[in-house]
């Protein structure tokens, strides 16, 4: 089972939407909107630290008066896309438990309605159909569906384990309810001294160095360090991909990389919550007491 909302259209129908699954005007919208004012792409479900959310894509949307860029899907919930078009949640459905996909280089995360998995040169799994990708996932609302290159569709269940491009992957189930919670870990009784220089990053515990960053994830800890408080993840993103204008694009850079990062961070047995979302949107550095930034970037924010 997979988490859902259902609306009800200005023209009185309902829609069951899925994680992944997009509201706009192009043709191929799990919600297909007929107007001029709405976006192709204008906003996203998206299953996020444990509840269902709304995402603005290309366009805006506003609830009780209010220009909003995400929203958290509840019973009753009234989302205007454009005067005189809106959207009424009916009903939210969210299991204890969701599927999830781990494999070789691909950290855990939640199976989208329909996910495209590519193992080159990283393994991606991106909430949507790609032609090009080595392999698919979707829901049917009761059952997943797994397709490896031109093979056959075949049932997906949590515990199946699969090949793509000679790399194992695994379905499990990832509980919701931690996910929506906030942990902070103590393993580590020494502070943290977190040099950040833009293209190299280093950690250091007792004097010592305990894990090195370079790359994105150095420019990630930098410009965290750099803002000195919560930060937008859109605003975080596009300062690390200027090139990038794409939303989901940019989403999905973000997490895929911060999902990285965290892993090195726990394979150096250094607390992954240093990094933490707020559930609104937010992303920051967790200082605990003692523990230090020194800042080296040159980056202005």
């Amino acid at each position: 089972m997979t988490a859902w909302a259902r609306f009800r259209t200005p023209d009185g129908d309902e829609v069951t939407l899925f994680p992944g699954d997009v509201v706009g005007r192009f043709a191929g919208a799990a919600l297909h909107l007929d107007d001029a004012r709405i976006s192709e792409a204008h906003a996203l479900i998206s299953l996020r630290d444990g509840a269902l959310q709304l995402l603005a894509l290309r366009g805006r949307f506003a609830i009780g008066g209010e220009l909003r860029s995400a929203v958290t899907l509840d019973a009753g919930l009234r989302v205007h896309l454009a005067r005189g078009l809106e959207l009424t949640v009916e009903a939210v459905g969210l299991p204890e438990a969701a599927p999830a996909l781990i494999g070789d280089d691909l950290p855990r995360q939640l199976l989208p309605a329909t996910g495209s998995l590519t193992v080159h040169p990283r393994p991606a799994l991106t909430p949507r159909y790609r032609g090009d990708a080595d392999a698919w996932i979707w829901t049917t609302g009761e059952s997943w569906r797994l397709r490896v290159g031109a093979s056959e569709p075949v049932p997906l269940e949590v515990g199946a384990a699969f090949v793509v491009g000679g790399r194992r992957f695994e379905v499990v189930l990832a509980p919701l309810r931690s996910a929506a919670a906030t942990h902070v870990s103590t393993g580590f009784a020494a502070p943290l001294t977190l040099w950040a220089r833009y293209d190299t990053a280093h950690i250091r515990q007792s004097g010592d160095v305990v894990v090195s960053f370079n790359g994105v994830a150095a420019r990630l800890l930098s410009e965290l360090v750099a803002f000195a408080g919560p930060v937008h993840w859109s605003v975080l993103a596009q300062e690390v991909w200027r090139g990038e204008r794409d939303r989901i694009a940019l989403r999905r850079c973000l997490d895929t990389n911060l999902a990285r990062l965290r892993a090195k961070l726990r394979a150096a047995r250094v607390r992954a919550d240093l990094i933490r979302c707020d559930g609104q949107g937010h992303v920051e550095l967790l200082l605990l007491d003692g523990d230090r930034l020194e800042d080296e970037s040159g980056i202005s924010s």
